[in-house]
């Protein structure tokens, strides 16, 4: 079945215009309530449960999950829901064990525990080292944005990046945390409101649901495609990815503001559950359409388009400009949610710390929104260099492969350090270091010995775990903390444990 695409009216670009003049407004109106850095960056610890915790789940994903969910559906079926599906236990775990933890240890910035814990080093080492990662990714969301604007909308792939950065230094440079978070909501009705009638739209124009899940090849109902090429996803990578997305939510640095923002220990911990459940039910409602483009739009040369080009191809008037609305929010909200958390980082862990140790709060106020710019800059270069040198790879299975590299040795230091003592620092420091060298080692090496497929995920990932964890066990059983640092590392788990939370 072959459709036509529909034209862009300019009832959708008021609808879009309409959409970006609140979010734009949010952060007008916090920006005048937010008066210290504690504000911009923590939301004074003020911010209810159920609204960090679907700020949480806003941040959890963007339109780069649109685009890689739903390109995997079109390619290999069922296994897209799977992966997605993953986020459940991983959010469930991450809640459990480390969100009270989170809020009794931080205040400004999620890496501030860390120089109690194990000194400035790495603390300054997690700030450079730990900003790798926080960069690449999000200039795959904003590469995911950008092929989103440019097919459903027609602008240039430039001019849809810059669209989005300009929106989000709008918000999140006036408002900040708190800004972020009541726009992340904002966002989140809209996404529900704008998602849930693509199914239908592309069902319909399929012949209904049960011929069209009929009419799939017969592979494409397998949880798992180990043979499918160009790209493979056998069970173990489902694995990998779980322990991704374990890390990912336990140690972002954006994540872990919602988890200290909130009021209460109990509450941070219900923000995991909240966004299990989220998961759960938004997965098909979210991806579904991706299989019915396997009929609707047969034989698309860029896989990377299905979810813009059905929204194009099957949405009336007014609905498209709502939905790429939704798709920009989502991952505005996302962006938003990162630039404010590196610029805490970078403001509190290393401006204050070695650049302006007096400096009025005032000052580190503008400061931190400074911050918020240049990240974005940064992040802008890197998706147009991305752009430039993007090959044929799946969109998903490139995100993997860089959290596969600098994840584990930036995140299991952090995730240790906050459930045992026993972990030295002299241990945490050469885990970081020699976990980050063996997986880009061992990426190298794929290049020279392409026979030994050392570039696939389920070689990346669990190659960076061992090896940092066997720095860690070798660090702290050769130099163990002793004396004074012992004490500080006691009184701070002290402050981590708190009291038993009891349900």
């Amino acid at each position: 079945m072959e459709m036509t695409m529909g034209s862009v009216s300019v009832l959708d670009y008021v609808v879009i215009g309409a959409f970006f003049a609140l979010i734009i407004g949010i952060g007008v109106y916090y920006g005048r309530k937010t008066k210290s850095m504690a504000q911009y960056f923590g939301a004074g610890k003020q911010i209810p449960w159920w609204l960090s915790g679907v700020s949480f789940y806003m941040l959890s994903f963007s339109a780069m999950a649109f685009v890689m969910h739903s390109e995997l559906a079109y390619k290999y079926g069922i296994v897209s829901f799977v992966l997605s599906w993953m986020a459940v236990p991983a959010a469930i775990l991450s809640g459990l064990l480390f969100a009270r933890r989170w809020r009794r240890i931080a205040d400004t910035s999620p890496l501030e525990y860390i120089e109690t814990r194990y000194g400035i080093g790495m603390r300054q080492g997690l700030v450079w080292l730990g900003l790798p990662t926080r960069l690449l990714d999000n200039s795959l969301r904003l590469f995911a944005i950008g092929t989103v604007v440019s097919a459903g909308l027609g602008f240039s792939f430039s001019e849809a990046i810059f669209f989005c950065i300009l929106i989000v230094w709008g918000y999140t440079f006036m408002g900040g945390l708190k800004a972020t978070i009541v726009a992340d909501f904002v966002q989140f009705i809209l996404l529900m409101v704008g998602v849930i009638a693509l199914p239908f739209f592309a069902f319909k124009v399929a012949g209904g649901l049960g011929a069209t899940l009929q009419a799939l090849p017969p592979e494409f109902w397998k949880a798992t495609r180990p043979d499918a090429t160009p790209m493979a996803y056998p069970a173990v990578y489902l694995l990998c990815y779980f322990g991704m997305l374990f890390l990912n939510y336990s140690t972002s640095w954006s994540l872990a503001q919602r988890y200290y923002s909130t009021k209460d220990d109990k509450g941070a911990v219900k923000i995991g559950l909240l966004v299990a459940a989220l998961y759960l039910v938004g997965t098909p409602l979210f991806y579904l359409p991706g299989l019915a483009a396997h009929e609707i739009l047969p034989g698309l040369a860029n896989t990377k388009e299905v979810y813009p080009l059905l929204c194009r191809t099957l949405l009336p008037v007014g609905m498209l400009g709502l939905l790429i609305a939704v798709l920009l929010s989502a991952t505005i909200s996302t962006l938003a949610g990162e630039f404010n958390a590196m610029s805490a980082v970078l403001t509190n862990d290393f401006y204050k710390r070695f650049i302006g140790k007096d400096t009025p709060e005032k000052r580190l106020l503008l400061i931190g929104r400074l911050g918020t710019v240049g990240i974005g800059a940064i992040i802008l270069c890197l998706t147009l260099l991305m752009r430039k040198l993007q090959g044929a790879n799946d969109l998903f299975d490139t995100m993997a492969k860089v959290f596969s590299l600098f994840l584990p040795p930036v995140a299991i230091p952090m995730l240790l350090g906050m459930l045992t003592p026993r972990v030295s620092a002299t241990g945490a420091k050469l885990g970081l270091v020699v976990g980050i060298a063996s997986g880009v080692t061992t990426f190298v090496l794929g290049g020279y010995f392409p026979e030994y497929n050392l570039r696939v995920v389920w070689v990346l990932l669990p190659t960076t775990i061992t090896v940092t964890l066997l720095a860690i066990l070798i660090g702290s059983l050769v130099k163990p903390d002793r004396g004074e640092r012992r004490e500080r590392v006691l009184q701070f788990f002290k402050k981590a444990n708190g009291e038993v939370l009891k349900f």
